[in-house]
C-alpha cells in the first residue's frame, strides 16, 4: 500500500462501533480518525479532514444516513463513502450504490471482504489523488522508539537551518519542551489551538505561533500537561493541514510510543526522521519501530534513519547495524556533550550557540540531505566531516573481542523468536 488510508465512521451501534473500530486499527495502512453517531458531526469533520473514505453504517440511521453519503459525494468527491449493515438485502446494497456509495460491507467484518475493501478504496485515492488540493508545506517528524536519543534537540536545530518559513511543532503533549531549547516564552499551546479550532482563520492561527527568527516559529506543546489529554488523532490531521498551507516546512517533534496521537502525526508526514544511538537496546526497538511502520503501511522511502551521539569510540560495524535494521543510514552526528548541554542552558540552538563546531556540521549535512540543500548555512567549522562510508570501518577482531557483534546477533535471534 503506497499510502495510509484514514477513516471516519457514522455508527449509532455500539456493538457494530467497536468491531469496526477494531478492524480497521488492527488492518495495515489504516487509520482510524474518528466514530460518531451523529451526520452532522461526520459531514463537518469529513470537510475539515479530508478522509480516505466515510464508511456509514445504515443501520439505525434510515434517510439520515442516506442523505448523508449524498452529501458527502456531492461535496467531498475526493472521499469514498462506504456502506456498512448486518442487512446486505440486495435491495438494500442497490439503494446504497444508487445515492452514490462506491462499496458495502457486511456486519460481521468478514477479514477477506474487509481487504477488498481496501483495496478498492486504495485504488479510489491513487486515482483521485492529482485532483486533491495540493498541500503547500512539507510535514517532517523527528521521532525515536526509545527516550533520550536527542530528537528535540535534533528537531530544533533542523528547523533553525530552514531558510523558508517554518513551524516547529511540539507533539510531547504532557512533557514538551521545545521552548526551552529556543529561548521562548509562549503564551498560547496547541491546546489553544484545538480549543479553537471551529472558529481558525490565518490570523488567529498566527497568534497562537511564537515567533523566534526570521523563518522560524514555534506552537508549544500544552502549558498544563493535563491540557494535552483532549486532543485526539483528528485535530492532529486538521491542524496539521492548516500549517501546511501557512509554512513551507512542519518539522514535528513526537513522542517516544506509538498512542494515536503520534501515530496521526506520522501518517501525515511526508517524511520520518528515525533517530537512535548505537547501542543494543536502542537499535532493538528501532528495529522493532521499523516493523510497525510496515504494518501500518509507510513505504520505507519515506523513512530515514539517522544515528546521534556517533564516537570514535563506539566500535559497532556499520554494515552489520544497516543490515539488523534492514535500513540504510542517511546521516551521522557526533557526539559533543559540552556544546548541547551549552545550548540547552543557553536556550539557543546547536547551530547558534556552537557555529564552528563538528555536530553542527554534522546537522548541516544532514538538514541538506533532508531538504534537498534548501537550508540555510552558517559559516563552516574546522575539521570538516569524514564520510560515511569510513566512520565505523573498525577491525572485526576488535568489535568480537568487546561482546559487540554477539549482542546483536543475539538481539536478532530474540527478534525472530
Amino acid at each position: 500500500m503506497k499510502r495510509t488510508l484514514t477513516f471516519i465512521v457514522l455508527c449509532k451501534d455500539a456493538g457494530d462501533s467497536k468491531e469496526m473500530a477494531h478492524a480497521l486499527s488492527n488492518h495495515p495502512g489504516c487509520s482510524l480518525l474518528t466514530i460518531s453517531d451523529d451526520t452532522e458531526q461526520v459531514f463537518t469533520e469529513t470537510r475539515k479532514l479530508h478522509p480516505s473514505a466515510v464508511i456509514v453504517n445504515l443501520a439505525h440511521m434510515g434517510e439520515l444516513a442516506i442523505k448523508l453519503v449524498q452529501r458527502i459525494v456531492t461535496e467531498c468527491p475526493t472521499t469514498a463513502v462506504i456502506c456498512a449493515s448486518r442487512d446486505s438485502s440486495p435491495d438494500l446494497i442497490l439503494k446504497s450504490m444508487r445515492t452514490g456509495a462506491r462499496d458495502f460491507m457486511r456486519l460481521p467484518i468478514i477479514q477477506d471482504e474487509l481487504k477488498t475493501v481496501v483495496e478498492r478504496t486504495a485504488q479510489f485515492v491513487e486515482e483521485h489523488v492529482s485532483n486533491e488540493p495540493k498541500k503547500g508545506g512539507r510535514a517532517t517528524a523527528v521521532f525515536s522508539a526509545k527516550g533520550g536519543c536527542g530528537t528535540s534537540l535534533i528537531a530544533t536545530n533542523l528547523a533553525l537551518l530552514q531558510k523558508s518559513p517554518t513551524v516547529l511543532v511540539d507533539l510531547n503533549l504532557q512533557s514538551g519542551d521545545l521552548e526551552l531549547l529556543l529561548g521562548l516564552k509562549p503564551k498560547f499551546s496547541l491546546a489553544d489551538v484545538v480549543d479553537n479550532r471551529d472558529r481558525l482563520d490565518d490570523a488567529l492561527l498566527a497568534s497562537y505561533i511564537t515567533p523566534h527568527s526570521k523563518n522560524l516559529s514555534l506552537l508549544a506543546a500544552p502549558i498544563k500537561a493535563e491540557a494535552g489529554e483532549d486532543i485526539e488523532p483528528k485535530h492532529i490531521y486538521e491542524i496539521l493541514e492548516l500549517l501546511r498551507h501557512r509554512y513551507e516546512n512542519v518539522i514535528l517533534d513526537t513522542p517516544h510510543s506509538f498512542d494515536s496521537v503520534t501515530i496521526a502525526a506520522l501518517d501525515h508526514a511526508d517524511q520520518i526522521l528515525v533517530v537512535l544511538t548505537l547501542e543494543i537496546h536502542a537499535i532493538r526497538t528501532t528495529r522493532r519501530a521499523l516493523d510497525i511502520f510496515d504494518r501500518l503501511g509507510y513505504p520505507r522511502k519515506k523513512v530515514k534513519i539517522v544515528v546521534n551521539r556517533w564516537s570514535k569510540n563506539i566500535e559497532l560495524d556499520q554494515k552489520q547495524v544497516e543490515s539488523f535494521l534492514g535500513e540504510r543510514v542517511v546521516g551521522f552526528i557526533q557526539s559533543d556533550y559540552k556544546a548541547a548541554v551549552n545550548s540547552i542552558n543557553l536556550g539557543q540552538p546547536l547551530v547558534t550557540s556552537a557555529p564552528g563546531s563538528k555536530v553542527t556540521s554534522d546537522l548541516q549535512s544532514l538538514a541538506a540531505t533532508l531538504f534537498d540543500g534548501h537550508i540555510e548555512m552558517p559559516a563552516p567549522g574546522p575539521g570538516g566531516r569524514r564520510a560515511l562510508n569510513s566512520i565505523f570501518r573498525r577491525q572485526t577482531n576488535n568489535m568480537q573481542d568487546l561482546g559487540l557483534v554477539t549482542a546483536l546477533d543475539r538481539a536478532s535471534l530474540g527478534e525472530a523468536q
